[in-house]
């Protein structure tokens, strides 16, 4: 199993998941972390030049689900994603409906944890005993 963590370090789990630019995607074997890698991400940065300032904005059409539910968000997503199609979790700690909901259609598990490092979070999910936030989309 694989689980993936955004991070602007390699060590702290982002309060953003758009703006942060790695990954790491740590490997569980046995219950037990056999490798860890740190990844590029494309964010935010990435896009600002495609016009990302909608992102906070009301969605066309009165989309009552928050902002990333657009065509063009949803397309900056699967780039976001496609970097940990093999992972089957992703820990953040902050991080947007839009992005969230095209997490789970790509059958990647988003957490949104208050747990900071990541090392202890991998951890608590393996144990079972991480607590997801959703409450916490914006």
């Amino acid at each position: 199993m694989k689980i993936a963590a955004v991070s602007e370090d390699g060590l702290i789990i982002s309060q953003h998941f758009g703006r942060a630019p790695y990954y790491v995607v740590v490997t569980v074997d046995s219950g037990k972390i056999v490798a860890k890698e740190l990844r590029d991400k494309v964010g935010h940065d990435q896009f600002s030049a495609e016009g990302h300032g909608e992102h906070h904005a009301d969605n066309p059409a009165g989309d009552r689900r928050g902002h990333g539910f657009d065509p063009a968000a949803q397309s900056r997503h699967s780039r976001m994603i496609a970097a940990i199609q093999d992972c089957h979790v992703l820990l953040g700690r902050g991080i947007g409906a839009g992005a969230h909901a095209s997490l789970t259609e790509a059958g990647i598990r988003p957490i949104i944890t208050d747990i900071a490092s990541i090392e202890e979070a991998v951890q608590a999910f393996l144990r079972g005993d991480i607590v997801d936030h959703p409450e916490r989309l914006h």
